[in-house]
């Protein structure tokens, strides 16, 4: 079973305006509400794959409430863990540009903290935890890390799509995946990733950190595959670019549903590059058939 952490978790509430006045009364043209978060996103997509997830992480209040009855009406399982206080509420808005406004999300407390730990703790040996997103002040960063080993000793694989050193502090509890976009690949070694050949570079050397695979994104010019035995180029499909969010996440779930279904690495990283197009090309997360759609557009090159 794949499990999803969101340790602070979102309802996204998107507004679309034909322009912005700031100062001034401003009438929406549409509105929409999804819920928010890495893991989330990546529990959906995996869901509209095929793949059967459980999203695990935090929620609080009516927020929350709103947050598990719309995973359950996708049929996605959910097993949050109770905060005291409200789960947030971000605000995008689409103007032709996309600007953002997040808030701060509830304050964990320890206790919560460990109740989440110990059904961490029940994952057994097949099973694999995706942690996505960022960490609550409230939480330590090691969070991730801790978790981590975790099921390193159970025999649990896990998937870090995190930044700074909540990510780096997981490098050795040999993560199965890691997914820096190229600026976040650069910060980690405190230098400028500007092309496919310092990309898989870099990603090398995380591989001798000890994580065993590593999806680079790198915008226009597609994405990096970099593991102990090649290093993978993906082209991206032609289309316009409607949406930031969610794409990275459909990355994910694109790879990992494929490699549920006992796929080579390479389709999984083909699938996962078209699941993540078509969610950028999307209003909303990708469905499968436009993943599918993309799959073979996208083009696979062995570059080492």
């Amino acid at each position: 079973m794949i499990y999803t952490c969101t340790l602070n978790p979102s309802i996204d509430y998107l507004i679309q305006l034909e322009e912005f006045h700031l100062g001034s009364l401003n009438r929406s043209k549409e509105t929409k509400l999804f819920p928010g978060g890495k893991g989330i996103n990546v529990s959906r997509v995996l869901k509209r794959l095929g793949t059967e997830s459980t999203a695990l992480g935090f929620s609080g209040g009516f927020t929350g409430d709103f947050i598990k009855n719309f995973l359950e009406s996708e049929a996605i399982t959910a097993d949050f863990t109770e905060a005291a206080d409200h789960t947030r509420i971000n605000v995008k808005l689409k103007t032709g540009v996309e600007t953002e406004v997040n808030a701060a999300g509830p304050k964990i407390t320890l206790e919560q903290q460990e109740q989440l730990i110990s059904k961490i703790t029940r994952l057994q040996k097949g099973d694999l935890l995706v942690l996505a997103g960022s960490i609550p002040s409230s939480i330590p960063l090691t969070f991730y890390s801790t978790a981590a080993e975790i099921c390193r000793k159970a025999g649990v694989e896990t998937v870090i799509d995190a930044t700074g050193p909540a990510l780096e502090e997981t490098f050795r509890h040999s993560p199965l995946l890691i997914k820096p976009n190229h600026h976040e690949l650069g910060e980690l070694f405190h230098t400028t990733v500007s092309n496919v050949n310092e990309a898989a570079y870099y990603g090398k050397k995380l591989i001798s950190l000890g994580v065993q695979n590593v999806i680079v994104s790198m915008a226009g010019e597609g994405a990096v595959l970099v593991n102990e035995d090649c290093v993978l180029k993906a082209s991206v499909p032609q289309g316009v670019l409607k949406n930031s969010v969610g794409a990275g996440d459909s990355v994910v779930a694109g790879f990992l549903a494929s490699l549920a279904q006992q796929d080579t690495v390479e389709e999984a990283f083909q699938r996962g590059t078209a699941a993540g197009s078509a969610t950028a090309f999307s209003h909303d997360l990708c469905t499968k058939e436009e993943a599918e759609k993309l799959y073979k557009e996208v083009k696979i090159e062995k570059i080492g």
